[in-house]
């Protein structure tokens, strides 16, 4: 850490110089090894409302030093999680919990997070392609082909494109752009999942839950899946991320209109101690943001 704040104050006096040749002589790969390993100064955070204030100069900071080495993977690999995560938990989030006192606000909320999610998408196809070249024509024209030959280390970009793309197709059903492209979203997940089902103790099944329960039947979707990926991230995160609690209430309980199971499943994602798993303090925060604002709308989600 200490060589990160090193550098971070090394280059904030030397702003203007990012993209001159200043930045190129100075180990520019070094620098980029060091922000794109910052994450866990952030997720282990408790205070929520400083890193929302933080992580846009962090990105933006990011996307500079990125400027002077392009095929950097590491960095490409964080940008596209960062931005992720911060369009979810600081813009969408914010988006829903406003829509019934201003739509306008909401919408153009929801259509910030959507743009942020389609960088995050663009980012990790990039990282792909320092591998597989051309990767982001080639997904487009045949998803399961262009995937074909990613291996185990290509898991977290793989997890990462995915999810960002999935959620600007979730946010953006009417963007004609974006409506097709489900199954591009869909094979890079699903190839993570086949190459490390346990990743990052259960992400991907977290994932899995909402995709798997928030689909008709009729377009795939499968609520018995939806419960196997539930109880196969409980098992790998020891029931101790929020997420999957409230996942699960959201895709399954809602669904099924269970009022008591989505109680449980909310209580549960409260009774989760932020502070028992350090890496995952800032999320499990986060979630449980959510969890109470979807415990107050509970008149207006279940139908008496």
């Amino acid at each position: 850490m200490k060589k990160t704040y090193l550098l971070l104050a090394l280059l904030l006096g030397s702003a203007p110089l990012l993209e001159g040749c200043f930045l190129k002589s100075m180990a520019v790969d070094s620098i980029a090894d060091s922000l794109a390993g910052t994450g866990d100064t952030f997720s282990s955070d408790n205070d929520v409302q400083l890193v929302g204030e933080a992580v846009p100069f962090s990105l933006k900071f990011m996307e500079s030093v990125l400027s002077a080495t392009p095929r950097h993977r590491g960095l490409l690999t964080a940008l596209s999680k960062n931005f992720t995560q911060y369009g979810y938990a600081y813009v969408q989030s914010r988006a829903e919990a406003i829509a019934d006192d201003s739509y306008k606000d909401s919408r153009e909320m929801k259509l910030r997070a959507k743009k942020l999610y389609v960088r995050a998408r663009d980012y990790g196809l990039r990282g792909l392609a320092t591998r597989f070249d051309g990767f982001g024509d080639k997904v487009r024209k045949d998803p399961k082909e262009a995937v074909a030959k990613a291996e185990k280390k290509d898991v977290e970009l793989l997890y990462w494109t995915g999810v960002s793309w999935m959620a600007a197709i979730s946010i953006g059903k009417d963007d004609a752009s974006l409506v097709s492209d489900v199954p591009q979203a869909e094979a890079l997940i699903y190839k993570a999942y086949e190459l490390d089902p346990d990743y990052d103790q259960g992400a991907i099944h977290d994932f899995l839950i909402t995709y798997e329960g928030s689909r008709p039947a009729m377009m795939g979707g499968s609520l018995k899946k939806a419960k196997e990926h539930f109880e196969a991230a409980l098992k790998l995160n020891k029931g101790e991320h929020a997420s999957s609690y409230l996942n699960y209430a959201e895709a399954v309980c809602l669904k099924e209109q269970d009022k008591a199971c989505f109680e449980e499943m909310i209580e549960k994602a409260l009774a989760v101690d932020p502070d028992k798993k350090v890496s995952s303090r800032l999320v499990n925060l986060i979630m449980q943001k959510r969890a109470r604002w979807l415990r107050s709308r509970m008149d207006k989600l279940f139908v008496d």
